[in-house]
C-alpha cells in the first residue's frame, strides 16, 4: 500500500466519525465533515495524478 491510500483511508474514516449523528456532535453542523470532505477530494486529486 501507498502512503496515498493510507492517508485517504484515514481522512475517510475521520470523515464519517465528523458527520452529526451523535449527539455530542448535533451542535457543530456540517462544517467538519465538509473541510474533511475537502480534504478527501483533494487528496484523492493528488492521488490520481500521481503527485502523492
Amino acid at each position: 500500500m501507498s502512503i496515498g491510500t493510507i492517508l485517504l483511508i484515514i481522512l475517510v474514516l475521520m470523515l464519517l466519525g465528523a458527520l452529526p449523528a451523535w449527539p455530542h456532535s448535533k451542535g457543530w453542523g456540517y462544517a467538519p465533515s465538509g473541510g474533511l470532505g475537502l480534504l478527501v477530494v483533494i487528496l484523492l486529486i493528488l492521488v490520481l495524478t500521481g503527485r502523492l
